[in-house]
């Protein structure tokens, strides 16, 4: 089959389009005929090594344990393990694995849920990683309820636009943070109101938000904690920092300094569980959710793509058609 490889650690440059085995289909997995992958920051992370202390995590030391990239999958059950009884070939299929920029990737059933009806296989593709984050941190972090104030600061992307629409639909007058030409997507998916970053400051003293979602952003917790209510939650969602600790210095600090203030200073690392893949499919087919998708690139242009990713033009998420 053909695939996105990689050997070693590094820039766009160490990605190669190869033929290589499909791979082993274990008791508990399904392999899926893939039709489409999404594309997150969570792949530039991987493809780099960076920050180090991910390889520390179990992902690869010197060099990446598994050279396929790709997280979200979407397309056709291929073959299941004889311990897989949910799916049969044919289904169609989304969810998250390990290397679905191929024509064939392996995922666990527990990872796995059917397509839904109502979406191509490139608008599924956009959903797992980034709705799991987004559902996570607005449900089981943020606790968000009706009638509070949510502040979306990174709301534009992946993650943001699906945490938009999840925190209008528990109720909250959300405000996005984002630049000047996404005011307009931001607004279409139901934020009540925008701040642009590049003018004004959301933490200016005007306005407190009984919850903040703060999605792969680098701003200092005494910043983001004047924007806060006294007694509000602020949900560090991924981060941007430097080569060591990428960002996670933020989630140390906040944990320390919790316990000694009224606000609640949490960070989330999202788990992906079948039963949350399974819930985002029904607000995805009773029209609660939908994804965003920025633009679509073909396999073989997966290191434009992440180029794209990475220049913070994006609007929603990218996605790779194999």
């Amino acid at each position: 089959m053909k695939a996105i490889v990689q050997d070693v650690y590094g820039s766009t440059d160490v990605l190669e389009l190869r033929d290589i085995d499909p791979p082993t289909v274990g008791d508990g997995d399904v392999l899926v005929r893939v039709h489409a992958a999404g594309l997150d920051a969570g792949v530039w992370h991987l493809m780099t090594g960076l920050p180090y202390l991910l390889r520390l995590g179990g992902f690869g030391l010197r060099a990446p344990k598994n050279g396929v990239r790709g997280l979200d999958v979407a397309g056709r059950v291929e073959a299941v393990g004889r311990k897989v009884t949910r799916f049969q070939v044919g289904d169609e299929v989304f969810g998250a694995c390990d290397g679905s920029f191929a024509e064939y990737a392996c995922a666990r059933d527990d990872r796995l849920a059917p397509k839904p009806e109502n979406l191509t296989f490139e608008q599924a593709a956009a959903v797992p990683i980034s709705a799991f984050t987004a559902l996570q941190a607005v449900r089981d972090k943020g606790r968000v309820q009706a009638g509070q104030k949510v502040l979306v600061i990174g709301a534009a992307g992946g993650v943001g636009t699906f945490t938009v629409q999840l925190a209008k639909m528990f109720g909250a007058d959300v405000t996005g943070v984002c630049s000047t030409t996404k005011a307009d997507l931001v607004r279409s998916i139901g934020a009540d109101d925008t701040i642009d970053y590049t003018r004004e400051d959301f933490a200016d003293g005007t306005r407190r938000y009984d919850v903040i979602l703060d999605i792969a952003g680098n701003r200092s917790l005494s910043h983001l904690r004047r924007a806060l209510a006294p007694a509000g939650t602020l949900v560090i969602v991924g981060g941007e920092g430097g080569r060591w600790l990428g960002g996670t210095d933020r989630l140390i600090r906040a944990f320390l300094l919790s316990p000694f203030t009224r606000q609640k200073l949490l960070g989330l690392i999202s788990a992906e569980r079948q039963e949350d893949l399974q819930l985002l499919k029904e607000l995805i087919e009773a029209g609660k959710i939908t994804p965003v998708i920025d633009r679509t690139y073909p396999l073989s242009e997966v290191p434009e793509a992440i180029g794209h990713l990475r220049s913070g033009h994006v609007r929603g998420k990218v996605v790779i058609t194999v």
